[in-house]
């Protein structure tokens, strides 16, 4: 009910059990109890549409939760990520998500893809007594880390902390306050003419006059636009989860819609994080030699045992399956 809309509507209620309490007649219960129940529809309905939409994310977050093995009481376990305390021993080998900020124990150098913090595709190396941050991925190698700092106390955690902090109004937002503005100004102008109109020219009595502006007011506001909106917004949230994309904003949907150009680095957010070499841009200077044999001597020169992202790039370029089979055996 915290929307200009559902101001007016209040408003209207207001004037139908008080100001409409004269000209012999008690007060308009009938309009004051409609507007009552209209209001709270359209607000149980907005509030049950955004808490499924609000439990599909919650469970689609639940299941993505990361899991890490940990050492406790001296055994290794498998984990939820959430539960780990500064302190705690735990496990890093290839395919994991970094579950927390952690210092590296004796071991191999790791591989490490942070490109989700700094927007660096190839991984980088992390050499024992180095620092990892949560939500890297491991590439390569495996180690044991004590954890330093977890939760919103991470690298990770801050940046989304610093983002959650604006204060800025969104593009939907804006357009309901734009659209509930109109409305009252009309509708206040409506109301001094219409009550110039019936008191001083046509003289009509109080509680006919109080009835004609209840209707200008319940007939001049689109009392469910708001619950239709969110309706809408709350319906595309549960669809894209189904997908697996995770809606915090359902005013995000309105937003990412009406774009019509996305500019973005290659931070794995919104891009697949993985390299790929166009074979149309791909330039042969030698004489009698074209671009689908460049592409296999560079695969058959590419090794895949060390997980390099750029070699990895020239094998998959590969469209027959049996020279990428080859090459797959040469660089063994």
């Amino acid at each position: 009910m915290w929307n200009p809309l559902s101001w007016v509507m209040e408003a209207a209620a207001l004037i139908a059990i008080g100001f409409a309490n004269g000209g012999g007649k008690p007060p308009d219960w009938q309009d004051f109890i409609g507007i009552v129940v209209l209001l709270v529809i359209n607000s149980t309905i907005s509030f049950i549409e955004e808490n499924n939409a609000g439990n599909a994310a919650a469970a689609l977050m639940a299941g993505l939760a990361p899991k890490t093995k940990v050492l406790r009481d001296g055994q290794w376990s498998e984990q939820e990520a959430a539960i780990l305390v500064p302190g705690d021993i735990i496990s890093i080998k290839l395919g994991d998500i970094v579950p927390a900020d952690a210092h590296l124990l004796d071991g191999d150098p790791l591989k490490i893809d942070q490109s989700a913090l700094t927007g660096e595709s190839l991984p980088v190396t992390r050499n024992p007594g180095d620092e990892v941050f949560s939500g890297s991925t491991c590439k390569q190698g495996e180690i044991e880390a004590v954890v330093i700092a977890t939760g919103v106390y991470t690298f990770y955690g801050k940046s989304a902390h610093l983002v959650d902090s604006t204060n800025q109004i969104g593009h939907f937002q804006k357009v309901l306050t734009a659209i509930g503005k109109f409305c009252i100004s009309s509708i206040a102008v409506g109301m001094f003419v219409e009550i110039i109109v019936m008191y001083p020219i046509q003289h009509r009595e109080y509680r006919q006059g109080i009835d004609n502006l209840l209707v200008l007011l319940i007939g001049g506001i689109p009392i469910a636009m708001p619950t239709v909106l969110s309706v809408t917004m709350a319906i595309g949230s549960h669809r894209l989860s189904q997908q697996g994309a995770i809606t915090k904003r359902m005013t995000a949907i309105e937003e990412m819609a009406g774009m019509d150009v996305l500019c973005s680095d290659k931070t794995g957010t919104l891009t697949l994080n993985r390299l790929s070499v166009d074979k149309n841009l791909v330039e042969v200077f030698g004489k009698d030699v074209d671009n689908d044999h460049v592409i296999l001597l560079a695969a058959r020169a590419s090794r895949i045992d060390n997980q390099d992202a750029i070699d990895a790039a020239m094998v998959n370029m590969l469209a027959d399956p049996k020279e990428k089979c080859k090459a797959l055996f040469i660089s063994l």
